[in-house]
C-alpha cells in the first residue's frame, strides 16, 4: 500500500509540474534548452479504465517516471528514480536507457519530441498485485496529453493465485474407474475364468494332476 501511495503522490506532483510545460508547448513557445529539467505527462482511457505516466527528463535523459493504470477496482503503480531507489538499475547507451528490475526491465527510447517506453516482462505481482507479467509499450509525446499504447499494458491481469484456476484436471483413462486396486489381470477378451466347483481348491487340483502323471 505504501508503494501505491508513493506512486500516486509522485504522479500527482509530476503531473502538476507538467501542466505549464504542456501549456507552453501549445502556445508555440521555445522548447526547453538542453540541460534543463523538463516534466511531461500523458493519459489514455476512461476514469475506470486508463493508463497514465509522468516523466522527468534531465539533459535529455529520463531521470524518473511514475506509471499508473487502473482496471476498476484493480490498479497498477510503478515509480522509479535514477540512482535514488534500491530496486532499479539504470544504464544509458546512446539514445536508449535501460532500467533493470529484479524481474523485468524497461527500455526507454529517446526520440525527437517523444519518449518510447517498452515494458519487458514487468512483474505484475509486485506492481499490480496480480499474476503474470506486462509486455507492451507506451509513448509520451511533447505537447500531447494523450499517451500512445501498444501490447497488453491495458489487459487486466489475473488475481493472485487464479492464473491456473481454469485449467481442468486431466480425465482418467477410459475404463480405469472399473479396475479395482490390487486386482490381477484375468483373461483375454471373450474368455471366462474357470471357477472351482464343489469346494475344490487349487492345491487339490494340482495334486490330482501330479498323481496322474506319476501313474503313467
Amino acid at each position: 500500500m505504501s508503494l501505491y501511495r508513493a506512486t500516486v503522490c509522485a504522479l500527482a506532483l509530476l503531473t502538476a509540474a507538467a501542466t505549464p510545460v504542456l501549456g507552453a508547448q501549445k502556445k508555440g513557445e521555445a522548447k526547453p534548452q538542453a540541460g534543463r529539467s523538463e516534466t511531461l505527462a500523458c493519459r489514455l482511457g476512461t476514469e475506470d479504465r486508463h493508463a497514465r505516466i509522468a516523466v522527468v527528463v534531465v539533459k535529455g535523459k529520463t531521470d524518473s517516471f511514475a506509471y499508473y493504470s487502473k482496471w476498476k477496482p484493480r490498479t497498477c503503480s510503478i515509480y522509479l528514480q535514477r540512482n535514488r531507489d534500491s530496486y532499479s538499475k539504470w544504464a544509458d547507451s546512446g539514445t536508449l536507457t535501460t532500467v533493470n528490475l529484479e524481474k523485468g526491465a524497461f527500455l526507454i527510447e529517446h526520440r525527437p519530441g517523444e519518449y518510447h517506453f517498452i515494458f519487458r516482462d514487468i512483474d505484475r505481482e509486485r506492481y499490480c498485485g496480480m499474476d503474470g507479467v506486462i509486455n507492451g509499450s507506451l509513448t509520451i509525446k511533447r505537447g500531447n496529453e494523450q499517451c500512445v499504447l501498444d501490447g497488453d499494458i491495458m489487459v487486466e491481469g489475473a488475481a493472485l493465485g487464479q492464473a491456473n484456476a481454469q485449467l481442468e484436471t486431466p480425465a482418467p483413462a477410459a475404463g480405469a474407474s472399473d479396475v479395482k486396486p490390487g486386482a490381477a489381470p484375468c483373461c483375454a477378451p471373450g474368455v471366462t475364468a474357470a471357477q472351482p466347483s464343489d469346494g475344490a481348491t487349487a492345491t487339490s487340483a494340482a495334486g490330482e494332476v501330479t498323481g496322474s502323471a506319476a501313474a503313467n
